[in-house]
């Protein structure tokens, strides 16, 4: 077979035809058998010292260990699952699936359901069997209870009493979503307050960040995945923005520099995160100016590992313009402070095009561990001059999957009334409008920096 060229996750079938027996392996890229089957083969000997063979029996021995391999990787499955409904299969026994994974992530669509054409076309069709019985014949929206609650031997697994109530799953960043977006401002001076949950975008940043924003029609967002209906709030269309490093390109950017042992030794000595300890240090060096001007010469483009949205380009790479010979700690600090910044004009660019779409967007919801930094906080608030709404509860995931729990046991009527029930407003945190200039400068020359970079790809793919 032909090297170099395969996509990944190729595998291939080697067949091995001896004199007793067939014999067959799947294989990956790396040369690793997967699985094996073997056939005996039948010989006959009419008379004494002649032997003689089928070459019909040793073709069909070569189809029954060919079709073993594929009983083996594939046709003994029962149910193929995305993990949120794994888990609920686990606890309740019921194979109905979450909207919000098949909709997200299986190409479902909620109002037509399967597409037969689709499976076809990637040569799945198996899966349209059985009316999709290996898929989901059953699709219910997040927070409905399945089957009968737990089953026995789940409860006893779990440590609770059978029966308990269990709601259709969801994604974790849109867990997140739900367990921040519904919360209740009045008394904030938000200009959310008073207006639909739509004006809202919930941003779950973590190692990476997803950006989820809903309306009552479906908005197609160029470079945005979604409209999906009903796939984090019921009744309302999700689109779901992202960047496919955040929190682990900052710890990239300030783990590969010279200065880091001397960070890590300094915040050790004060029982200090390194994050704690570079803000702290930052606000040692930025003298009279805000913090945020200390990267007036240095500038980041964030997608070292491609853009998502809203550029959907997996083919960009980092950038970083500014950079000095010296490489001490003040230039770690500023270096961390310019990539918070660059995601932050991520964020801001994923804004612009979903509001070019159709959002309408005024207050920012953060969850996740970047948003216990108070910097990447307040980077995002100055640099989308949007105030930022952060939950009572830091773990907004787990309060999320708490929701639906809340409501598949009858104690809501919906998954809106228990998101304004349950998520609680902890901290809000106001754009200092007075910087918006300078922002807006280094937002010019962040695009500029993407804007070169597809030139100098040009250039090189040029004659």
């Amino acid at each position: 077979m032909p090297g170099g060229d395969q996509e990944p996750g190729s595998y291939y079938v080697g067949v091995d035809v001896g004199t007793g027996s067939v014999r067959a392996a799947l294989v990956d890229q790396r040369g690793i058998i997967l699985a094996f089957a073997d056939q005996p083969i039948n010989r006959w000997e009419p008379q004494f010292n002649h032997h003689e063979q089928s070459s019909e029996d040793i073709w069909a021995a070569c189809c029954v260990v060919t079709k073993n391999l594929r009983e083996t990787c594939w046709d003994k499955a029962g149910h193929f699952f995305d993990l949120p409904d794994f888990l609920s299969w686990k606890a309740t026994g019921v194979t109905a699936r979450s909207l919000c994974s098949l909709v997200c992530k299986w190409t479902y669509s909620a109002e037509k359901g399967w597409d037969d054409s689709f499976w076809k076309m990637v040569g799945l069709e198996d899966f349209v069997a059985d009316n999709y019985s290996k898929i989901g014949n059953q699709v219910l929206p997040p927070g409905a209870s399945l089957g009968n609650g737990l089953t026995p031997e789940a409860a006893k697994d779990l440590g609770l009493p059978a029966g308990i109530a269990v709601a259709a799953s969801l994604i974790d960043a849109h867990a997140g979503g739900l367990g921040v977006i519904g919360a209740d401002v009045r008394g904030y001076g938000l200009a959310c307050e008073g207006q639909p949950v739509t004006s809202r975008l919930a941003v779950i940043c973590g190692t990476s960040s997803c950006h989820m924003g809903i309306s009552k029609d479906p908005i197609f967002v160029p470079g945005v995945w979604g409209p999906y209906f009903s796939a984090m709030v019921p009744g309302f269309w999700l689109n779901e923005g992202g960047q496919s490093v955040t929190g682990k390109l900052i710890d990239h950017m300030v783990q590969g520099h010279a200065a880091f042992p001397e960070l890590q030794a300094k915040a050790t000595a004060r029982c200090q995160s390194v994050y704690a300890y570079l803000n702290s240090h930052l606000d040692l060096i930025k003298k009279a100016r805000p913090v945020g001007f200390l990267t007036v010469d240095l500038h980041v483009w964030p997608d070292f590992h491609g853009n998502r949205s809203p550029l959907a380009d997996l083919t960009l790479k980092g950038m970083v313009t500014g950079l000095k010979l010296s490489q001490d700690l003040d230039d770690l600090a500023i270096l961390y402070l310019a990539t918070v910044q660059a995601i932050a004009f991520g964020t801001r660019l994923i804004v612009e095009a979903m509001e070019a779409a159709g959002h309408s967007l005024s207050t920012l919801f953060l969850c996740g561990g970047l948003s216990k930094n108070p910097l990447f906080v307040q980077m995002h608030a100055d640099i989308t001059g949007m105030p930022v709404v952060l939950s009572q509860e830091a773990e907004s995931v787990l309060v999320g999957a708490a929701v639906l729990g809340a409501c598949a046991s009858g104690d809501f009527t919906s998954v809106q009334e228990a998101m304004a029930r349950m998520s609680k407003v902890g901290k809000v945190v106001f754009p200092r409008l007075e910087d918006k200039r300078y922002y807006d400068k280094k937002y010019q020359v962040f695009l500029k920096l993407v804007e070169h970079q597809k030139e100098y790809a040009a250039i090189m793919k040029g004659d």
